[in-house]
């Protein structure tokens, strides 16, 4: 691919809200992991009678890529080569730059090949024909789809942290920072880097709850920023201490942690220390097209395998297999799984349903889905079967603490594969009705879509015939 220009729509509703910065993140997103010489892209916010939205998991990131991967899907079938060939032959390489200037630094092509080898692509794909060959209501696709993910806030000033380390004369350690604990381990991590820069055990650390009375001013915990910031700052604040004990180190060599601090707690040594720490990113400026909005990017490659009722329009994932760079990681047990499935869910399921003229039966401008009883969400029904993943091997990464990368948001966009899986399964379906040609599908790619593109004699007769219909949504 040579040359690329795509305009982007955001629907802001009423108001701005944070329609702009999510934008702003998809248009920094819309090339995925793909080097075109030429890039244009413009995206504008559009002001419309629905209440204004907020941000998700991503900010706009999956929204710019899944674009992308649209449209190399598109290339694929008109050139009719394998989808994965398209993505691997255009991908950028460690010393590329993207298409605002900045150097990607990632072994794309590495973890594209590990994730080819470990879900064993090629010869699955050869079963899946010969399955779909075999059965003409149940069908099976399988995609593998890469991602990439900018790290830091988009709106500069965000990128500040601070922390408060306190050490008392017991030996244990009091660790406020400006972080929120939301079940993502933040807590954990902090106390893995102070345990670790001070030398104590795990049990001897301890964190505080957030508050405004110890640290003001902090930044959302949000961008997948809060192990980048709060981590380095706390890191900080145990390297200042460490500082004061050097002397007592010296002159009592071998001696605990609780008996250093005494000691320096009798000669009169703070054992306090609030540290700070300031992302090194610049900000982009759109007029100049000059900038370093991320400090970094974190990828990943997912291949997911789904079946598929053409009779229902129910799928099912089979197998997923995950490869992600995560440099060296601070803690293994980290929530790739749960960012998948939340991806899959938002592109297979999660659907807002708005009374217009093509839902009558809604009364106009009410939203549908507006309860768990209609907007349907992931369960444990929807995981993968087999669900395996690697984290990246002989991986660094000198711009954040310990060499680690982000990884709240990045491997949700990897739930795309389970909506180009089952892109092909239709495609499948549709051959058997002798049907080669293009169907444009929208997310997300519910049941009731996945039905009707699925043409038969069924759909046929309540159609007129008509073999490229597909249900329409509140877009």
């Amino acid at each position: 691919m040579s040359l690329l220009h795509f305009q982007l729509y955001n629907n802001g509703g009423y108001s701005h809200d944070l329609s702009w910065p999510v934008l702003e993140r998809a248009l920094f997103h819309s090339d995925n992991v793909y080097n075109v010489p030429h890039f244009r892209v413009k995206g504008r916010v559009c002001k419309t009678n629905l209440p204004s939205n907020t941000a998700f998991r991503g900010f706009g990131g999956p929204q710019g890529m899944i674009v992308t991967e649209a449209w190399v899907e598109h290339i694929a079938h008109q050139l009719k080569m394998e989808p994965e060939d398209v993505r691997k032959k255009n991908m950028y390489l460690y010393e590329d730059k993207t298409h605002f200037g900045q150097p990607i630094n990632l072994k794309l092509h590495e973890l594209w090949d590990q994730c080819e080898a470990q879900s064993d692509l090629r010869q699955r794909k050869k079963a899946i024909a010969e399955f779909n060959r075999e059965n003409r209501f149940r069908k099976r696709g399988i995609s593998m789809i890469p991602t990439k993910f900018g790290i830091s806030f988009t709106f500069t000033p965000l990128n500040q942290g601070s922390s408060l380390v306190n050490v008392y004369t017991d030996g244990t350690v009091l660790i406020t920072h400006g972080g929120v604990e939301m079940g993502q381990g933040l807590h954990t991590k902090v106390m893995q880097v102070a345990a670790n820069a001070l030398g104590v055990g795990m049990k001897d650390v301890h964190v505080s709850e957030t508050a405004t009375d110890k640290i003001p001013n902090a930044s959302a915990t949000a961008a997948s920023q809060g192990t980048d910031l709060y981590c380095m700052a706390t890191f900080n604040a145990c390297e200042i201490l460490n500082e004061r004990l050097a002397p007592f180190r010296e002159k009592m060599p071998g001696a605990s942690f609780k008996e250093l601090v005494q000691a320096a707690w009798f000669d009169r040594v703070n054992l306090s220390a609030q540290a700070f720490y300031k992302v090194p990113v610049s900000g982009f400026n759109f007029e100049t097209g000059e900038g370093k909005p991320f400090c970094y990017f974190t990828s990943g490659v997912a291949a997911t395998e789904v079946q598929i009722d053409t009779l229902t329009g129910d799928y099912r994932p089979l197998r997923t297999d995950i490869v992600m760079d995560v440099g060296k990681s601070i803690n293994p047990a980290i929530d790739i799984e749960g960012a998948f499935v939340q991806g899959a869910g938002w592109l297979t399921m999660e659907e807002l349903v708005w009374g217009d003229k093509d839902h009558p039966w809604v009364r106009p401008g009410r939203l549908r889905t507006n309860g768990p009883g209609a907007y349907k969400i992931p369960s444990c029904d929807d995981i993968p079967r087999e669900f395996n993943i690697t984290l990246m091997k002989d991986s660094s990464n000198p711009s954040a603490i310990h060499s680690s990368r982000a990884i709240g948001e990045p491997p949700l966009f990897l739930g795309s594969s389970a909506l180009f899986a089952i892109r092909n399964a239709i495609g499948a379906a549709r051959k058997d009705e002798g049907l080669d040609n293009w169907l444009p599908v929208h997310a997300p790619l519910t049941a009731e879509r996945i039905r009707m593109a699925c043409t038969d004699g069924f759909t046929k007769s309540v159609l007129d015939g008509q073999t490229d219909f597909f249900a329409k949504g509140s877009f």
